[in-house]
């Protein structure tokens, strides 16, 4: 027996709800997922952007640390660097003041002449040659060969304390040869032709002085407390 116009119209109603609700479910479901993945990538997109945030944070932090190490190391070197040059300045003041009290020293002839005596000897005796050539700064020329004589003594005989031994050594001024005034004073022993020399110098002593005292130097100037 056929349906009724009545109960067909119903069963497609039915159906038809029925088909509505499954498509408002899975809408619902479709869009319960949709959200989901939107909050998952926004999440993600979120994080990573933190991420990214962070490492740039770290990377300028170290930038700016490291900026600030070689900015502090390039003043710890500067600061070295002018102490070094300020002391330095000290020391060639200090030098410069010992020569002009030196130069002042030499106007006192009989200090100067047994200064000289004693140069000349201390030179020899490091060449032990019996024949030396002595050179001097022109204004010297005079004082020089006059005390030739007296350095040949002190000379032999200070070889013979020591040694026993008679020797002589025959001193001759160089006039080839001028020693220039910036050696302040003080002569240049030769022997062998000038192939060996011996700088007794009262500019080279000092630089020696200068040049070997220096640590004492600096702790007499720059005392550490």
């Amino acid at each position: 027996m056929g349906l009724s116009e009545i109960e067909a119209n119903k069963q497609v109603e039915s159906m038809a709800a029925f088909i509505l609700n499954e498509a408002q479910a899975k809408s619902d479901a479709i869009r319960t997922k949709a959200d989901e993945d939107f909050e998952n990538e926004k999440m993600k997109i979120v994080e990573n952007s933190k991420k990214k945030l962070r490492n740039e944070f770290e990377n300028k932090k170290k930038k700016v640390a490291t900026e600030v190490a070689i900015n502090k190391s390039t003043a710890v070197n500067r600061a070295r660097l002018r102490m070094i040059a300020e002391r330095q300045e000290v020391i060639q003041r200090v030098s410069h003041e010992a020569r002009e009290e030196l130069s002042q020293r030499l106007n006192d002839q009989a200090w100067y002449k047994g200064l000289l005596v004693d140069l000349i000897v201390q030179g020899a005796l490091q060449l032990l040659e019996t024949q030396v050539m002595v050179r001097c700064r022109e204004a010297d020329a005079s004082i020089v060969t006059s005390v030739l004589p007296q350095a040949q003594s002190k000379y032999a005989e200070f070889i013979k304390q020591q040694t026993g031994a008679t020797t002589d050594v025959k001193f001759t001024y160089d006039h080839t040869v001028v020693v220039p005034d910036s050696a302040l004073g003080g002569v240049i022993l030769s022997c062998h032709g000038g192939r060996i020399t011996c700088d007794n110098t009262l500019g080279a002593r000092l630089q020696l002085v200068m040049e070997n005292d220096k640590p004492e130097i600096r702790k007499q100037l720059f005392p550490v407390h």
